[in-house]
């Protein structure tokens, strides 16, 4: 694709990402029919393909309008796009160059501001979630329908210490709201961890891993973050642990790219490189051990469906990594027709396009339970909040079904 950056853009390090990627588009389309917006809403521009030409117009000097900006606000960043891309365009990359300049261009209404403002005061900041979770919580038989639907209901957790002692030894992450909404999650992956000999590490003062704050271009407070947890991880990297474990895909992709986004940055630049590649999911670290030889297969009688989040099959290019170790451990897996569109959680999404993201998640429901599986297993939690809110079965993450094998 031929550009023509403006002058006052074209030198810049945004610029020249911006027409880095763009040159990379030769306007095949293969995009449109995998975005899960363009299926439901049928516009050009609620596709990639649109979404590239107005990011392009307006790096080259086009003025941008509130419609620039609604369809920007419209994407998922699910990055199915990318997967499907013949070329290898790097949209999500570009995406995050187009929200910035069309938010030093356009000023959203006021009310979106205070909404915006109220998710990156109170998600990120652990403290600040689980305290408004459980006043939610506590007053949950009060509330209206909307609201009950989306506060789970307050369950007290025992959580697994780790009793393992060897020379291989992890960080966990913990995840800024997964902590308060789903300590169970990480308290199977340990007891996992535990049978496999691996000794668990976690971060006292751990950070938002920043994915919040730089998709709703926040940047201040998406680096703030970032360097804050380079910081507590590093004296960690120091003793050799061998890997970052994420839990949460949509966690794990972002502190993938800890690298690039630091990559002009002189003074974190070479340790944001080397914490990302010391980032695994769950599933990617214990997928070579031997998993057999330490479950209980006899207890894996369950059929299932797996939900592939966007975060761990179009982000992290691990797609059918979960399915393939749970088919080992004895569960039957039914297929899934259209794995590769979003659930429409998609971070904070659910919040700030309800509409779409409710046809979105209604779609992925109806092609979930097209052959009655037991139970529906996720890799994030983001993916299994939102589906757990309107699914008849139970949706869990992986690793709490896998726990229960060792029992």
């Amino acid at each position: 694709m031929q550009t023509f950056i403006q002058e006052s853009l074209r030198n810049t390090t945004q610029g020249k990402e911006a027409e880095r990627i763009l040159r990379a588009c030769v306007h095949c389309g293969f995009c449109t029919a995998t975005c899960p917006t363009y299926q439901i809403l049928g516009d050009e521009l609620d596709g990639p393909r649109g979404r590239i030409y107005l990011i392009k117009s307006m790096l080259e000097g086009k003025s941008a309008t509130e419609k620039t900006m609604l369809h920007l606000d419209r994407c998922l960043t699910c990055r199915a796009c990318e997967t499907t891309c013949p070329s290898g365009v790097e949209y999500g990359k570009l995406l995050d160059i187009g929200r910035h300049e069309v938010e030093t261009r356009i000023s959203r209404p006021w009310h979106q501001k205070f909404y915006r403002l109220l998710i990156l005061q109170i998600f990120p900041y652990k403290p600040r979630f689980k305290l408004l979770l459980r006043l939610g919580q506590l007053f949950r038989p009060l509330l209206p329908h909307a609201l009950k639907c989306i506060i789970t209901p307050y369950k007290r957790q025992k959580l697994y210490k780790s009793k393992a002692d060897s020379n291989r030894e992890i960080i966990l992450l913990s995840g800024c709201v997964q902590s308060s909404l789903a300590p169970e999650i990480n308290s199977s992956v340990k007891k996992i961890l535990d049978h496999l000999n691996v000794v668990t590490y976690e971060i006292e003062n751990e950070q938002c891993c920043g994915a919040l704050s730089h998709h709703l271009n926040a940047s201040e407070q998406a680096f703030k973050f970032m360097r804050k947890n380079i910081d507590t991880i590093w004296p960690l990297i120091e003793q050799d642990v061998e890997a970052i474990i994420s839990t949460a895909s949509g966690c794990g992709v972002h502190i993938k790219e800890y690298g690039y986004l630091f990559r002009e940055d002189k003074l974190y630049a070479d340790k944001a490189k080397k914490i990302s590649s010391l980032v695994k999911d769950i599933s990617e670290y214990i997928t070579d051990f031997e998993l057999e030889k330490f479950f209980n297969k006899q207890n894996s009688v369950k059929t299932i469906a797996f939900q592939s989040p966007c975060t761990l099959q179009h982000g992290q290019k691990l797609n059918g990594l979960v399915e393939g170790m749970l088919t080992r451990l004895g569960y039957t897996i039914v297929p899934v027709k259209d794995a590769h569109l979003c659930c429409g959680s998609a971070g904070v999404y659910s919040l700030l396009q309800k509409d779409i993201s409710s046809r979105l998640r209604e779609e992925k429901l109806k092609n979930l339970l097209e052959d009655e599986p037991e139970i529906i297993l996720t890799s994030n939690i983001g993916c299994r909040e939102h589906l757990g809110q309107s699914s008849p079965v139970p949706v869990k993450h992986w690793a709490e079904e896998v726990a229960k094998l060792l029992d």
